[in-house]
């Protein structure tokens, strides 16, 4: 048995483990919701899968609560699959293996998927629970949050029938997210012919590890570095210096994590591979000293592979390179208003060139739609100079902050009560599915909230225990307490 099913709160712990158990990687989610409408069947609450391939489950008012308003306890159901190079794990198959760490707990090799599976896990525990009160309650438990919100953004508009939603998809214990960013999905693509390799060159697998990546709008301020951005900068100088010659480049895996390893094989003439390698060495040095403090330890080494038959085309290579050069990276502007607050950004996540095809693919956000518009232009301009196709997609608005919120203020009464401090308000530069459900259901009242959780998307992702329970008392109160209608 898992030892995390031994922390406090068990209905949270418990639940969470069970979902542990279940693959549930973002695209592949059958496996899951049919684990959910069996839940649902099992606890005696109403539960369906919808078109857009959410799962709501629906819990009547305790008696003599019927005229409370209705709550929406939201969270989404996938998780993003990301392990360590040495990790044989499967996300379709295999079970997420867990541990605890002193005061988090951890997955073994692999992402946690404590986002957003905590938040399912909270809504789990009260369709169950049989002595909690409460108004009307539903669970709504979104379908691929992280590759799109295609969840929320297929959500039907006459599906849902509450007052309130609770968010359950924030990251920072005490902090009530009543605003955050809207984004946008570039994918630049171009297919080219390649030529064959020089078959007196030799090849030489350069490798980027040990970044420590993160999510790409969480994090973004931290000046973390983009395992892409830097294997440009080398890549380039070996062109340059060493007559070396792109044949694949592969970095990076999730479009909303930003890149913690990258691989490339480089051809060149076999009297510079020694050169090539050493200057390897330097650069390694070079980038530890420019991320110190912020990164721990970057590798960067060298493999010998063999040669490749083809290559790509030296005006091709140039133009992609010049166009992971070009296109920005990382945080574009504050908000002017909340100038500790990231208003846009962008991040070059993936890129996979190979075999005649390259593939370029970002996630730019902003809480201003203007600029939201300016950097995704930005971007499609850097990639059409470099001659590719580029396409937009998965755009979703920003989620304007409401001060005058009466469940914002009746929940910081709430932890005031229960905590004996003050909650903070926060604007997140991470995109919610707040913005797009508001865009289908606009009277709702909103609020997201969550126990603490460090590095979502990474293999270092970990939750800190201590905060499960609070977080945990605080649903409980909220529901207890709602409002009339």
């Amino acid at each position: 048995m898992s030892e995390i099913r031994n922390l406090n709160p068990e209905c949270i712990w418990r639940n969470f483990d069970a979902l542990t158990q279940v693959p549930r990687p973002s695209g592949h989610l059958e496996k899951v919701q049919q684990f959910l409408l069996d839940f649902a069947a099992r606890v005696g609450v109403e539960g369906f899968k919808d078109a857009a391939g959410n799962i709501v489950m629906r819990k009547p008012a305790s008696v003599g609560m019927e005229n409370k308003k209705g709550v929406i306890l939201q969270a989404h159901m996938d998780m993003v699959p990301q392990k360590s190079k040495e990790s044989t794990h499967n996300f379709e198959t295999d079970p997420i293996e867990t541990y605890v760490d002193g005061e988090w707990v951890r997955a073994k090799g692999t992402t946690l998927g404590a986002d957003n599976g905590i938040g399912v896990a909270a809504i789990m525990a009260v369709m169950e629970d049989k002595t909690l009160v409460h108004g009307p309650v539903e669970g709504l438990i979104t379908a691929d949050e992280e590759t799109g919100m295609f969840g929320a953004n297929d959500l039907p508009c006459d599906e849902l029938q509450g007052d309130i939603l609770l968010n359950l998809d924030s990251e920072t214990w005490g902090k009530f997210v009543i605003g955050s960013a809207g984004g946008i999905d570039i994918t630049a693509t171009l297919a080219y012919k390649e030529v064959e390799t020089d078959k007196e060159d030799a090849a030489v697998k350069v490798l980027l590890k040990g970044l420590k990546g993160g999510h790409s709008g969480l994090e973004i301020n931290e000046g973390r570095g983009n395992a892409n951005k830097l294997m440009a900068r080398f890549v380039h100088k070996a062109i340059a210096e060493y007559g070396a010659r792109l044949a694949t480049w592969h970095g990076g895996t999730m479009r909303n994590a930003i890149p913690f390893e990258c691989e490339v094989v480089l051809t060149l003439p076999k009297e510079n591979v020694e050169a090539l390698k050493e200057n390897v060495e330097e650069w390694r040095k070079l980038f530890n000293h420019e991320f110190r403090t912020i990164e721990e330890n970057i590798q960067f080494f060298t493999e010998d592979v063999e040669t490749p038959a083809f290559e790509t085309p030296e005006e091709i290579q140039d133009n992609l390179l010049d166009a992971i050069y070009g296109c920005h990276n990382g945080v574009l502007r504050m908000i002017p208003v909340f100038p500790s607050v990231v208003e846009t950004s962008s991040n070059l996540a993936i890129i996979n060139i190979e075999g005649g095809h390259a593939y370029f693919k970002l996630l730019a956000r902003s809480a201003n739609e203007s600029m939201k518009e300016y950097i995704a232009t930005t971007l499609e301009s850097t990639f059409s100079m470099a001659g590719m196709k580029v396409e937009m997609s998965g755009s979703y608005g920003g989620w304007d902050p409401n001060t005058d919120s009466e469940i914002l203020h009746l929940m910081e009464q709430h932890y005031r009560d229960l905590f004996g401090e003050e909650a903070i308000e926060q604007v997140d530069h991470a995109g919610l599915e707040c913005s797009v459900i508001l865009g289908k259901y606009p009277h709702l009242d909103v609020v997201s909230f969550g126990p603490t959780m460090r590095s979502p998307h990474t293999t270092s992702e970990r939750c800190l225990i201590k905060t499960i329970a609070p977080f945990w008392e605080l649903v409980k109160k909220t529901l207890a307490e709602v409002p009339a209608k």
